[in-house]
């Protein structure tokens, strides 16, 4: 069954509106055929050695998307002169899978130089990601501030052409991955409830920056069901998580996906999709760089 679902998945995640974007499914199979398998193969390697990173490779897509468009930006390192977005308070330090990024591109320019962008390899990273997590049994987060109440998360999500429903979809890849104390913190120790292990994990006034838990306890390197689970019981890991349960139709929601794997599993397909559509550059515009950590000279 998981088998069949990872294929359901990918190949929703794989359909692009090509007219309207000017996408196109293997867009690089005449340019370089075996792109989208040194990119799995980068992320395949990678997972063997930390099941994490595909948590995070998802991850480093939504923040890229969200912030001028999927555009591979967020992949660009700071210099002097430059604060660049991967060193940004809701960046660092919780993006990681950037040496997955290096090693993919560094393959490819070998292979067919300055043919395939940062932002496809980052995509596909991605989508690999969410392949190799389901086939195997999301820290997701958005540039968003995870104290966010559910109408501001709403307006987050439609100032970038994202319904309120597929806002309570894409919060679900909060079922992979792992939070860092400090973010877990002021909701943690502002809860009626006892979450008494939680708190053993981020103890009140922790300074060690590099604490962290997983974001889904049961399964955390499992993309399934149980984050609305989690949230549903009032266990969500963020103010913006649990506030889903303080409107009536994001609530509804939440207990609709708790009680279906498979309909969540088709809905983040296509919302990912949709997102992965956000202000992409086609065409002559932007640029195929040949280190994704540096704008071309």
């Amino acid at each position: 069954m998981m088998m069949k679902l990872a294929g359901a998945l990918l190949l929703m995640f794989l359909v692009v509106h090509g007219v309207e974007c000017q996408l196109q499914v293997g867009f690089y199979s005449g340019s370089c055929g075996l792109a989208e398998f040194v990119v799995k193969t980068a992320v395949r390697q990678a997972f063997i050695n930390d099941r994490g990173v595909a948590a995070g490779l998802l991850r480093m897509h939504f923040h890229d998307c969200f912030v001028r468009g999927c555009d591979g930006s967020v992949l660009i390192d700071s210099t002097s002169s430059n604060t660049a977005e991967k060193d940004s308070p809701p960046n660092n330090p919780s993006l990681r899978g950037f040496e997955v990024i290096d090693a993919a591109k560094s393959r490819l320019e070998g292979i067919c130089g300055g043919v395939v962008s940062c932002a496809d390899i980052l995509a596909f990273a991605a989508r690999d990601s969410v392949e190799l997590v389901s086939i195997k049994s999301m820290t997701v987060g958005f540039n968003v501030r995870l104290r966010s109440n559910v109408g501001q998360l709403t307006q987050i999500f439609a100032n970038k052409g994202l319904s309120q429903a597929e806002m309570v979809t894409l919060s679900g890849g909060h079922t992979i991955g792992r939070s860092h104390c400090s973010s877990v913190a002021p909701r943690l120790y502002n809860f009626n409830g006892t979450a008494t292990a939680l708190k053993q994990q981020c103890p009140q006034g922790n300074s060690n920056a590099n604490l962290v838990v997983p974001m889904d306890a049961i399964s955390p390197a499992v993309l399934d069901e149980g984050y609305y689970v989690d949230v549903f019981s009032n266990r969500g890991m963020f103010t913006s998580d649990q506030t889903l349960m303080t409107n009536a139709a994001t609530a509804a929601q939440v207990g609709q996906n708790a009680g279906n794997r498979m309909l969540w599993s088709a809905k983040f397909a296509a919302a990912m999709v949709k997102m992965g559509q956000i202000g992409v550059l086609t065409g002559s515009s932007g640029e195929i760089r040949a280190n994704c950590r540096v704008v071309n000279s």
